[in-house]
């Protein structure tokens, strides 16, 4: 007996150490994404909107397939995520995908450093790096877990196709998320 409750919580244990990492963040999959306002800091020189506009990308990408990104971090796998995602959206032109980073932080000075520092990290060219008005953990009706250090949600028709999340960027499955990515222009 001694033995079998051992070896239970060994695999309790084991178990809730491979699950630490996962995290629940943002609308999950079907769910409707709704629209929230963003200001442009960087990035997709060529989407006709200027800097500084305040907008709506969700609205602006219609019902087009297209990836939101929050992030609190600037970590080097968020900046190749995006790059990523950049090349993603040059491969499927005629898809019409598209992409937006949106930088999270305490403050609006910190979230719009953040902002400033991931855009020139990446070489992305088609992505428009902002700040969202609701800087602190996104928008409300986007249901952002503020223990996830990324949320990217894959939508396309105006809802949720898929939605991954970490409690940290350095755990994020670049290849695992492009994946989605692919399989959501389908």
């Amino acid at each position: 007996m001694k033995h079998f409750i051992a070896t239970t919580l060994a695999v309790v244990m084991i178990a809730s150490t491979a699950f630490a990492a996962e995290v629940k963040s943002g609308l999950q999959a079907g769910a409707d994404i709704g629209a929230f306002y963003v200001t442009k800091v960087a990035g997709a020189d060529d989407d006709g909107v200027k800097t500084k506009a305040n907008l709506c990308y969700r609205c602006k990408n219609g019902k087009r397939p297209q990836v939101m990104v929050f992030t609190r971090s600037s970590d080097d796998k968020v900046v190749n995520l995006i790059d990523q995602l950049d090349a993603a959206i040059t491969k499927n032109e005629a898809k019409q995908l598209r992409a937006f980073v949106n930088v999270l932080g305490d403050s609006r000075s910190v979230a719009n450093k953040g902002v400033k520092s991931i855009a020139s990290a990446s070489k992305a060219k088609h992505v428009p790096f902002v700040l969202p008005n609701e800087y602190e953990n996104g928008p409300d009706n986007y249901q952002l877990n503020p223990e996830a250090e990324v949320t990217i949600l894959i939508c396309n028709n105006h809802k949720v196709v898929s939605s991954h999340a970490v409690a940290s960027a350095k755990e994020l499955d670049v290849k695992k998320i492009l994946e989605s990515v692919t399989s959501s222009l389908k």
